[in-house]
C-alpha cells in the first residue's frame, strides 16, 4: 500500500491528474484507473469530481493525512538503514521538493540525464512553494530541493544552478508584430495583449515588477499557472507571453513556431535557481549520486 500512499499523495499535490502524470511518468488513463481501483480497495471516494478538478472528501482528507505518516515515518527509517545498506547506486531512489517553476522547466530534463545512467533509480517529485519545499528539506520529508531561489539558512546547503531571466514570447504569424513592429525595449509591451502567469505566482510578482517599474500597461488576457498551456495559447489566442529563458530553450527543441525576443530590461532582472539538501554526510548514497550530478552539470 506505501505505493499507492506515494502516487496518491502526488495527485493530491499536483492537483490534477494531468499533472500528477506528468510528475509520475504515466499515463493519464492508466493513473486514472489505478486512483479508481484504490478507491474500491478502501470502499470510499476520495475526490469530488468538479469539472476538472479533485477536491478531497472528508475520507480523501484523512487518507493524504494518514499517507503523509506513513510515508514521513518510512522515510526515516530508509535513511537510518541507509548505512547499512551495499553502497551500489543501481537501485535506489531519490524524493525531490520542486517549486511548481523547477518542476516544468527544470527537472524534467534533470531527470532525463540521470536516468540514462541510472536507469534503475527510482525519482519522486512533490511541488510546493519555495518555502514549503524548504521545509519539507529541513524536516527529511524530501531527500533534495530545487527551487527558484537562493536560500540562505545555515542548517540547509544551497548550490546555485544557474541564473534565468524572462523573454518575450510571441506567435509564429505575424499579428501583433505587424501592429508593433519595435520590439527593442520594454515600453513596446504597452497595450499588447499578454498571458501572464497568475497573481501572486514568483514570475507574476517580478514581471509586475518590472511593468510598473518602466511604466508599462499591457493588455493582460489571461493568467494562468502553467507553462505548457501558456505556451499552446500564445498561437491559439494570439498573444505575447513573458517565459524563463530556461524553459524557452527547451520549448524551442520541440515547438519552433514561436518568436522568442530578449529584451533588455527583462535581461537585467534575473532568478537563481538552486539545489538544497541537508548535510551530504546523512544522505543515500543515490541521493549524494545526483547532488554531485547536478553540480557537475552546473558547476
Amino acid at each position: 500500500m506505501i505505493q499507492s500512499f506515494q502516487w496518491f499523495t502526488t495527485i493530491v499535490n499536483a492537483g490534477s491528474l494531468n499533472r500528477a502524470a506528468m510528475i509520475l511518468g504515466q499515463p493519464q488513463p492508466m493513473l486514472s484507473r489505478k486512483l479508481q481501483a484504490f478507491e474500491k480497495e478502501l470502499g470510499v471516494p476520495l475526490f469530488d469530481r468538479v469539472g476538472k478538478k479533485l477536491v478531497l472528501t472528508r475520507a480523501g482528507q484523512l487518507t493524504v493525512e494518514h499517507a503523509q505518516r506513513m510515508l514521513a515515518n518510512q522515510h526515516a527509517y530508509l535513511q537510518q538503514i541507509a548505512p547499512f545498506r551495499n553502497h551500489s547506486t543501481e537501485r535506489g531512489k531519490v524524493t525531490i521538493g520542486a517549486s511548481l517553476t523547477t518542476l516544468q522547466a527544470t527537472l524534467p530534463e534533470l531527470i532525463t540525464q540521470f536516468r540514462s545512467d541510472h536507469p534503475q533509480t527510482d525519482i519522486h517529485a512533490v511541488t510546493g512553494k519555495t518555502h514549503e519545499i524548504v521545509s519539507l528539506v529541513r524536516e527529511k520529508k524530501v531527500d533534495l530541493g530545487i527551487v527558484a531561489a537562493r536560500v540562505d539558512q545555515p542548517d540547509i546547503h544551497c548550490v546555485p544552478m544557474f541564473d534565468d531571466h524572462l523573454c518575450l514570447v510571441l506567435p509564429s504569424n505575424k499579428t501583433i508584430t505587424l501592429k508593433h513592429t519595435n520590439f527593442d525595449t520594454i515600453h513596446a509591451l504597452e497595450g499588447i495583449p499578454m498571458v501572464l502567469f497568475s497573481s501572486g505566482t514568483w514570475y507574476r510578482v517580478m514581471i509586475d515588477q518590472i511593468f510598473a517599474q518602466y511604466g508599462v500597461k499591457p493588455d493582460v488576457h489571461l493568467e494562468i499557472d502553467s507553462f505548457e498551456a501558456i505556451v499552446r495559447l500564445i498561437n491559439t489566442c494570439q498573444v505575447a507571453a513573458l517565459l524563463p529563458e530556461s524553459y524557452v530553450s527547451s520549448q524551442l527543441r520541440v515547438n519552433s513556431d514561436l518568436q522568442v525576443i530578449s529584451l533588455p530590461e527583462l535581461q537585467q532582472m534575473t532568478r537563481t535557481t538552486s539545489i538544497i539538501f541537508m548535510d551530504p554526510a546523512g544522505q543515500s548514497t543515490v541521493t549524494r549520486t545526483f547532488i554531485d550530478f547536478v553540480r557537475n552539470i552546473y558547476e
